[in-house]
């Protein structure tokens, strides 16, 4: 199903209505299920003059949804089966749809069907003037019966008094020439179903000879004069399939249906494909008649799914930097235990709330230590010589689709992460501003990021805030901050790759400081996410209240304990 060609049911239901105002005479196609209907309404062809041809709406038969399901067309599949195949046709279209109605059943139940269609957004059912139960009518050695028309005509009144809305059509199809009744039946019968309501004449014809039916349109026009007002006049060129559209037009013809072509077509080129990888042995020399899976993929919707995926693309991985080493522990820090569990694998344990499976840690100091089982993980062995943002470029190949970026040090709730991956933005830090009743000062220098847009104390928001990194950095003094960086941030797959070209764009033509850092080499990663604003990126921000912390000593340590 492809999103592209959705439409309300209500502007679906009138637009047969609106094209027989201003177009004649429509062509309709046939569709039995999502794939070919979304052939019947996309399929368009350019002329020589440049005029651009399609088809004006589908045909939902019960000869063709009953084929594709391994059924015969004799009454067996349920109203509800048809149903359910119209909702994938429905979904994958934007185009009117005409309705088989068979028989309609009896008067009740045709009420019935009229209502879940009407609901539907189904511009139009066709219900033929044979008894229950039907054969189809291309069928030479089936008995046809036809209903007594005044029967009929009840069944019609009865299907248009159960309507809520002008825009669902009831039509009547007249199976005089199929069953050998002749041309004057066809006509009483038309005029009977007419005064009863019948919004439209569908004229049947199994010859390959088309006369009878254009003496049948003929001796309508006329009769259309004679009570005067006159209803669209459909035909189904099954048979009689050398008369061109121009030749319907100027018959009068308002509707042609082209009735069970796709499912035909489809069959007689699936039996060559099973045929041919039989008689070879293998599928290769079927290739040449079969469309590529990549068309398909586009056909159905793939390509959009793909595009919004990268529109609004949370992180595919998580990468933990962990190479580091901190004079206050004698182990990484990522292995720290909070009350007997590595900081690391509580990290994991929230992670894996949101479906992220696949985890990548760079070791460096200690890597012996760190060793979790269902990690990836990168080693950077010149840890004592370069800072975090070098330190991270050794997972680089897990950038490609994106990634949530954690520092190894902290604890956070669920809360935290589900802020920051269900934004919108290429690059998104997660920032508090409780730092301002702390003292950490006394202990280290904090991450500290100023905005665009200054902070409120407003209690509550009205949809999502954006607001901009423009300064991030340890120098930034506090009583001048905004907020502080917490250690988490989110990379979409365009964000990874703005990432990635500035760092090595830096890697291979920066001289001197660089930013906070003496040089390139000592860069921080606030140092690189510096970097990427000053040159005309975007780095948004997630404000985050409180549910994280920050393991820098032992009393850390005691205080998530506490908090745990």
């Amino acid at each position: 199903m492809t999103l592209k060609n959705r439409i309300s049911p209500e502007k679906r239901r009138k637009k047969l209505k609106e094209l027989l105002i201003r177009k004649n005479p429509l062509r309709f196609l046939e569709a039995h299920d999502g794939i070919s209907a979304i052939i019947s309404n996309n399929t368009k062809i350019t002329i020589n003059n440049g005029e651009v041809l399609e088809f004006d709406g589908l045909w939902e038969s019960s000869f063709t949804d009953s084929a594709s399901k391994g059924y015969p067309d004799a009454d067996i599949i349920s109203f509800d089966s048809r149903c359910e195949s119209l909702k994938y046709i429905l979904d994958a279209t934007n185009k009117p749809i005409i309705f088989d109605g068979d028989t309609g059943g009896d008067p009740t139940n045709f009420e019935y069907q009229v209502k879940r269609l009407e609901d539907l957004g189904v511009s139009m059912i066709i219900i033929e003037d044979k008894v229950y139960p039907k054969r189809n009518s291309l069928d030479e050695t089936a008995s046809q019966i036809q209903e007594d028309p005044q029967i009929f005509a009840i069944k019609l009144k009865r299907g248009k008094e159960a309507l809520h809305s002008d825009g669902l059509m009831i039509a009547a199809r007249i199976e005089s020439l199929i069953t050998g009744s002749g041309l004057k039946d066809a006509l009483l019968r038309a005029k009977i179903y007419l005064n009863a309501g019948a919004d439209a004449i569908m004229i049947h014809s199994k010859e390959e000879d088309p006369k009878e039916i254009f003496e049948f349109a003929k001796e309508y026009n006329e009769l259309s004069k004679n009570i005067s007002f006159r209803k669209p006049l459909i035909c189904v060129p099954t048979t009689y399939n050398t008369v061109t559209v121009d030749e319907f037009e100027k018959a009068g013809f308002n509707i042609i249906i082209y009735a069970n072509h796709l499912i035909r077509a489809s069959f007689k080129a699936m039996k060559k494909a099973a045929e041919l990888i039989l008689r070879n042995g293998r599928s290769f020399e079927v290739e040449s008649i079969c469309t590529p899976v990549k068309k398909i993929f586009s056909v159905v919707g793939f390509e959009e799914i793909k595009k919004k995926d990268k529109k609004f693309q949370k992180a595919q991985r998580v990468i933990i930097p962990a190479a580091g080493f901190d004079n206050n522990f004698d182990i990484p820090k990522a292995m720290i235990k909070i009350k007997g569990k590595p900081i690391i694998k509580r990290q994991i344990e929230v992670l894996k709330k949101f479906g992220f499976a696949k985890i990548t840690v760079i070791r460096g100091w200690k890597k012996e230590l760190v060793t979790l089982e269902g990690i990836k993980y990168f080693d950077n062995d010149f840890y004592d010589k370069t800072y975090i943002a070098h330190s991270l470029f050794h997972a680089e190949e897990d950038f490609k689709n994106g990634f949530l970026y954690i520092n190894s040090d902290i604890l956070f709730t669920e809360e935290v992460i589900n802020k920051i991956i269900n934004t919108p933005y290429d690059i998104v830090l997660a920032v508090d501003r409780t730092y301002q009743y702390h003292k950490h000062e006394i202990d280290k220098k904090l991450d500290m990021v100023l905005t665009k847009n200054k902070p409120t104390n407003r209690i509550w928001k009205l949809g999502r805030e954006e607001n901009e990194v423009i300064r991030i950095g340890k120098n930034i003094k506090i009583e001048m901050a905004d907020y502080e960086y917490i250690g988490i941030a989110n990379f979409s797959e365009n964000g990874a790759e703005i990432l990635r070209k500035v760092y090595h764009d830096c890697k291979m033509n920066w001289q001197g400081k660089f930013h906070e850092a003496d040089d390139f080499s000592k860069a921080d990663f606030m140092d690189l996410i510096q970097e990427i604003i000053n040159r005309g990126f975007k780095v948004n921000i997630v404000e985050i209240h409180q549910g994280w912390i920050e393991i820098n000593d032992e009393r850390d340590v005691k205080l998530a304990e506490m908090m745990i």
